[in-house]
């Protein structure tokens, strides 16, 4: 799987793209690969290119993102940077606290919508 998941990401920069769409990136990857696809990602974002990753690992999101959207039931419920949800979570916590407390199933939906320019 790691094989695969490295090359189909090599034929993903080989053209050089101004946005990169993936999807669960580090899923079957050893964590020295794993840092090497962090890094490159963040490279990637440095030199003025866009990475839009969708992922469950919230931990990969939290250190390599600089903004972050939450969906719940196909919407977005926040949408910022870390700082900025944590800010509006109004306590410090780390990005899987926030998107726990964000997608409560106890909670209505009209409570959970949260809205960060």
């Amino acid at each position: 799987m790691a094989m695969k998941q490295r090359v189909v990401l090599a034929a993903a920069l080989l053209h050089e793209p101004e946005v990169l769409v993936v999807d669960e990136p580090m899923v079957g990857l050893d964590p020295r690969t794993a840092r090497s696809v962090k890094d490159m990602f963040r490279m990637w974002a440095n030199d003025g290119r866009t990475v839009f990753m969708s992922t469950h690992t919230l931990d990969v999101a939290e250190a390599i993102a600089d903004r972050i959207g939450i969906i719940h039931h196909g919407r977005i419920v926040a949408c910022g940077t870390l700082a900025e949800l944590k800010a509006k979570a109004a306590r410090e916590h780390r990005l899987e606290d926030i998107f726990l407390d964000l997608t409560n199933p106890q909670e209505p939906p009209e409570r959970q919508e949260v809205a960060v320019a």
